[in-house]
């Protein structure tokens, strides 16, 4: 199996909440290796971690944020996958894997391929207890470029066709789902019609026309949340 990849280390928040406690880069260094077990950890190590030079593993991370007296969420940039999700909450996979009701290995495999597999009530519970928001849980399940896939022919053709597709990747509220995939369609026709020429014909996609296509799962999750916030 391969060695999985070290989560998004935020090494400014490292650097404010040490400088926060008073602490010099030889008292985390000290801590890590007394409470820890790190031996290896030195204040040349821990100036390379705030400065992005280089980046704590999850153990690593884990120790850190014990010494620095946070969660180890407060010193993850943004999660994306599973795993970060996961190590952000500061949660073993052992109790993720018991919480949806799956073995380690199974669940473990899962984290490692980003595809998750769980049925319905397990996708539930996931999202329970990682405090997934449904923008979160659709990216950490592998999903995230199949609905862009997916928006991406709703806003382009007939969107009426793609609300029950979108519906089985994101539940929504399907009048909510509706509204957002009626808005999105305008916004782009609006984006082509102004490239059309005088002649009648099409100068093709503006370049605000495919940079609306490149982000459009984030203009549909902003779309969403503003009938839902």
């Amino acid at each position: 199996m391969r060695q999985p990849s070290a989560p998004p280390f935020n090494a400014p928040a490292a650097r404010r909440l040490r400088a926060a406690l008073g602490m010099g880069p030889e008292h985390v260094a000290y801590g890590m290796r007394a409470s820890y077990g790190l031996p290896y950890v030195t204040p040349d190590l821990v100036i390379a971690w705030e400065r992005g030079i280089a980046s704590p593993s999850s153990a690593e991370l884990t120790a850190l944020a014990g010494v620095l007296w946070c969660s180890p969420g407060e010193l993850i940039g943004r999660p994306r996958t599973l795993r970060e999700h996961r190590i952000a909450r500061g949660i073993a996979p052992e109790d993720v894997a018991r919480a949806v009701g799956t073995d380690l290995a199974g669940y473990l495999r899962m984290e490692e391929s980003g595809q998750w597999r769980g049925n319905e009530r397990q996708s539930a519970a996931l999202a329970e207890v990682l405090g997934l928001a449904l923008p979160d849980f659709v990216t950490v399940t592998g999903r995230e470029a199949k609905l862009a896939e997916l928006l991406h022919s709703a806003v382009t053709t007939r969107w009426q066709a793609y609300v029950r597709p979108v519906l089985k990747l994101a539940p929504l509220d399907k009048g909510v789902l509706e509204a957002v995939l009626q808005a999105l369609h305008q916004d782009y026709q609006g984006h082509m019609a102004a490239t059309l020429s005088w002649g009648g014909g099409s100068s093709g996609a503006s370049e605000s026309g495919r940079e609306f296509l490149d982000r459009i799962v984030e203009n549909f999750w902003q779309a969403v949340e503003s009938r839902t916030g």
